[in-house]
């Protein structure tokens, strides 16, 4: 069964720094690309991040962008999420899910049960 667990989300003030872990079971991660979402409450679920099944290829959210890196350790089957320098506006659930395609198209089959962040001013 695919599971995914996320981690490490909590309260922070502005300027922080929190590190979210998703943890994957049932498939290797060599296989897949991870990516990382958030919802915030009012808000649609906003894409922040991916990481190829190699690791060797990211991309992110241009509202992420310098201050977030998302990395994998495969030998644990884990993306991490590292968020520096965090702003009340990143406040949110965060997700992980799992990438694949399904008739040509790349889809997110599988997600975590979320991780909330909340960021204080």
């Amino acid at each position: 069964e695919v599971q995914f667990v996320e981690s490490g989300g909590g309260s922070v003030q502005a300027g922080g720094s929190l590190r979210l872990s998703c943890a994957a079971s049932g498939f290797t991660l060599d296989a897949y690309a991870i990516g990382w979402f958030r919802h915030a409450r009012g808000k649609e679920r906003e894409f922040v991040a991916r990481i190829s099944w190699s690791g060797g290829s990211t991309y992110y959210a241009d509202s992420v962008k310098g201050r977030f890196t998302i990395s994998s350790d495969n030998a644990k089957n884990t993306v991490y999420l590292q968020m520096n320098s965090l702003k009340p506006e990143d406040t949110a659930v965060y997700y992980c899910a799992r990438r694949t395609v399904v008739g040509g198209n790349y889809v997110y089959d599988y997600w975590g049960q979320g991780t909330q962040v909340t960021v204080s001013s």
